[in-house]
């Protein structure tokens, strides 16, 4: 990438000034006639300031000294143009020549451009999507698969080996609850049940028990039954499991989530014994009021390991999650995609696997996303007061089946083809929506915003990606006899670029900047923006100038190369998101 030439170009005049900083930030002008880069540099290091720029010397001073000894050392091939601004900027511009070359680069790589290899080989372990069983997927468990599935894929393309893991909630008392429904009020065998049977029974159980206690108590012993082993426990919690699976599989498919390894909570039980064994022997186990616990320094509340009763615990079952993937994949890095409302959960259990020696706390990472929630609160299963997550695809698919039906893109179109598109526009609708939010935000569900068709939406993006597409079909046989990758020789020496083109060619380089920059920050929506941007700048650009009938042969070459490029880095972008590209729309 240009970024790291120019980042050690100017680390070696730093050098020679005897300047130095830990990481050099570089960074995009928010204003596009401030350069292609700027850096602060000259503000980071101004501590450091040789004394031969005086006492009274500013910042904005120090920048020009830096400038200056890059001037007389020889400013790179790659830079057109360098200034300073208050109060103390760099700003940098690249040569027309440098960003051609990269548009060639993006049309041979094509769907290999942006890949890195920054993960050279090592393991990330991902923990994302985690749906209970017994109940339907719901809208809240939306975020924690759309975005750990972005983020899988985004590691994969830097060059890491990733594992993602779907830890399913599978145990607990819960399952005494739902099999003393099933007992009362099921009319059919466990096995016959529907996952939306399943989650009726679970809330009628709840009301129930708001007029009969005793219910709760018949409940906990269930539990135990079916913690002891219990034959009839056991039959009707794997029916359940089963039916459960089934559906989460039909979803995942739908939303093309690809998950390696699912393990239930229950696949941890007979792996808990040596946590707690562990952890006494290391001394960092105590009795606290009949239980065991793990005190944690700076916490005043210490990690539970055993109840009083001996019951162990949803951070006993987590530390054993922990090293169970240790000693299988030796990540070096572990991904927990899980609701921000576990993040205490998380900083304790991180800190007890740190002290019983399973990773360094720098190894774990909690990506704490926010709530897919009414206005008035939070989803409540146990309320029935919920969304499922395949009425919101359905119901998506199903707009977006109707637009185009009504519009020209039916034209020319199978049944089938419709479909196909119907689903990739309303299923693209909302992935997108999730993750073009910041995933620490909470998210207020509203039919309306979440089924939006337009402007910074996925069905934007993607209609741009099929407009290129369909300027590529038009091209026909001189987008096939010509090799644009090789004939790029068309810059400023020949033709004077319009301010559109310019604006496109100045934004295609930065796609593999934006892939590592999401990864590095666990932030697909980051990607989000810059893919919404390259697709304005190509509308514009589109509205504006003529392509196939430019006014020389060159320039119906040149434009029909950013044509190329800007589609196949659409396209690049949307898969990493999980959204699929239709070439008509």
């Amino acid at each position: 990438m240009i970024r790291e030439q120019i980042i050690k170009d100017l680390e070696k005049v730093l050098k020679g000034l005897r300047l130095s900083v830990e990481k050099l930030k570089l960074e995009h002008p928010e204003n596009p006639e401030h350069g292609d880069y700027a850096t602060n540099v000259a503000l980071a290091t101004f501590k450091q300031r040789p004394k031969s720029i005086g006492e009274t010397a500013t910042p904005f001073d120090l920048a020009n000294k830096i400038v200056n000894a890059w001037r007389l050392a020889g400013l790179p091939e790659y830079l057109a143009k360098i200034e300073v601004i208050q109060p103390g900027f760099i700003n940098l511009w690249l040569k027309n020549e440098v960003l051609s070359a990269e548009l060639a680069e993006v049309l041979k790589e094509k769907d290999k451009y942006g890949q890195l290899d920054i993960g050279g080989g090592r393991t990330i372990v991902i923990d994302y999507s985690s749906p209970n069983i017994a109940k339907p997927f719901g809208i809240g468990h939306l975020r924690s698969t759309i975005i750990g599935q972005a983020l899988y894929n985004l590691y994969q393309f830097l060059g890491f080996r990733v594992v993602g893991d779907n830890h399913l909630g599978d145990w607990g008392t819960q399952f005494g609850k739902l099999i003393v429904a099933i007992k009362k009020w099921g009319k059919k065998s466990a096995s016959k049940l529907t996952i939306e049977e399943l989650e009726k029974l679970y809330v009628k159980f709840h009301k129930e028990a708001e007029k009969n206690q005793k219910l709760e108590d018949e409940a906990r012993a269930w539990f135990k039954k079916l913690e002891e082993g219990d034959s009839e426990a056991r039959k009707i919690w794997k029916a359940c499991i089963s039916s459960s699976l089934k559906e989460f599989e039909r979803i995942y498919r739908l939303l093309n989530i690809k998950i390696d390894v699912a393990h239930g909570e229950s696949f941890y039980e007979d792996k808990m014994a040596e946590i707690i064994s562990e952890a006494k022997k290391k001394g960092i186990a105590e009795e606290s009021q009949g239980a065991l616990v793990i005190p944690i320094p700076g916490m005043e509340t210490p990690l539970m390991l055993l109840k009083s009763d001996g019951a162990t615990t949803y951070e006993t079952r987590e530390l054993a999650t922990i090293k169970y993937r240790k000693n299988r994949w030796h990540p070096f890095l572990s991904i927990w995609e899980v609701g921000a409302d576990q993040k205490f959960h998380f900083q304790q259990s991180f800190l007890a696997a740190e002290m019983l020696g399973y990773g360094k706390m720098s190894q774990f990472v909690h990506i704490p996303h926010g709530l897919i929630r009414w206005q008035h609160g939070k989803f409540s299963t146990r309320r029935g007061d919920t969304i499922h997550l395949d009425d919101v695809l359905s119901k998506s698919v199903e707009k977006a089946k109707k637009i185009i039906k009504e519009s020209e893109t039916a034209r020319g179109l199978s049944q089938k083809e419709q479909k196909e598109v119907a689903e990739a526009v309303g299923l693209g609708a909302i992935i997108y929506f999730d993750l073009s939010h910041q995933p620490t935000t909470d998210i207020i569900f509203d039919w309306e915003k979440i089924f939006v068709l337009e402007g910074n939406s996925g069905p934007y993006l993607q209609y741009t990606y099929a407009r290129t597409q369909s300027v590529l079909r038009k091209a026909g046989e001189r987008l096939a006899s010509g090799k644009l990758a090789s004939r790029l020789e068309l810059n400023a020496s020949r033709y004077t670029l319009e301010p559109e083109e310019l604006a496109i060619l100045r934004t295609l380089y930065r796609f593999p900047e934006i892939v590592q920059e999401a990864g590095e920050n666990f932030a697909p929506n980051l990607l989000c923006n810059f893919l919404y941007d390259l697709a304005q700048k190509y509308n514009l650009f589109y509205n504006k100038h003529s392509i196939l009938k430019a006014a020389k042969p060159e320039l119906v070459e040149f434009r029909l190369a950013l044509t190329v490029a800007v589609g196949q880095v659409l396209k690049n972008g949307l898969t990493l998101l999980g959204i699929q590209s239709p070439e008509r729309m």
